[in-house]
C-alpha cells in the first residue's frame, strides 16, 4: 500500500513518520528528490539544482513532481517498487495528480492548531515571519475531492502523535 503523508508545514510531519518507522521496520519511507541544499536540514532528502531536477523529471525519473513554496519535490519511480507499506512525504496540493498516478493511494493527513504550528515553525529557523504568515494561511487547505484520507493531529507530544500514526496505518493493512 501507498501512503501520501500530507499536512501543514510545522504539523511535524518528519517527526511522525521517523517514530512511526522505528515501531513498524516494515514502512519504507522515499527519499525524495527536493530543490533544496542538502545543508538545509529536516528530512533526509536528496538536494539538487533546478537544472538537475528539470533533467531528471524530462527523462522520466520521477513518478510524481510537484512544486511547493518555490521548491521542486520530486518522487523517484525507483524507490516506489517493492514489497512493503511505502510512505512519501506530499503535498496536499498534489494529491489529484498522486491518485492519478496510484488508485490505491491512501493520504494521511498529519496537522495541528495554528498556534502550534507558528511556534515550530518559527522554532526551525528557516523562513522569514512573512513566510511563516503564508505557510499558516495555507494550512486551511482544503483537499481535492475523491481523496480517501485520515487525519492524525498532531498537537501533544511526539510519542501519542506517533501512536495516532500507527492506528491510522493499521486499518488499511487489515
Amino acid at each position: 500500500m501507498i501512503f501520501a503523508i500530507v499536512g501543514p508545514s510545522g504539523a511535524g510531519k518528519d517527526t511522525l513518520i521517523a517514530g512511526a518507522m522505528k515501531v513498524r521496520p516494515d514502512l519504507r519511507l522515499v527519499r525524495r528528490v527536493i530543490t533544496r541544499p542538502a545543508e538545509a536540514g529536516g528530512e533526509d532528502f536528496e538536494g539538487i539544482s533546478e537544472h538537475d531536477f528539470a533533467i531528471r523529471k524530462d527523462r522520466g525519473e520521477f513518478v510524481l513532481h510537484w512544486i511547493a513554496h518555490g521548491l521542486h519535490y520530486g518522487i523517484p519511480r525507483t524507490q516506489i517498487d517493492g514489497p512493503g507499506d511505502i510512505l512519501f512525504n506530499g503535498s496536499r496540493a498534489a494529491l489529484a495528480d498522486a491518485i492519478a498516478v496510484f488508485p490505491d493511494l491512501q493520504a494521511i493527513v498529519i496537522t495541528a492548531p495554528d498556534v502550534i504550528l507558528a511556534v515550530r515553525l518559527a522554532a526551525r529557523g528557516r523562513e522569514p515571519p512573512q513566510d511563516i504568515r503564508m505557510r499558516l494561511e495555507r494550512a486551511a487547505f482544503v483537499l481535492p475531492p475523491g481523496i480517501r484520507y485520515v487525519t492524525v493531529m498532531n498537537d501533544i507530544t511526539p510519542a501519542i502523535g506517533v501512536t495516532r500514526l500507527l492506528a491510522a496505518l493499521q486499518p488499511v493493512r487489515a
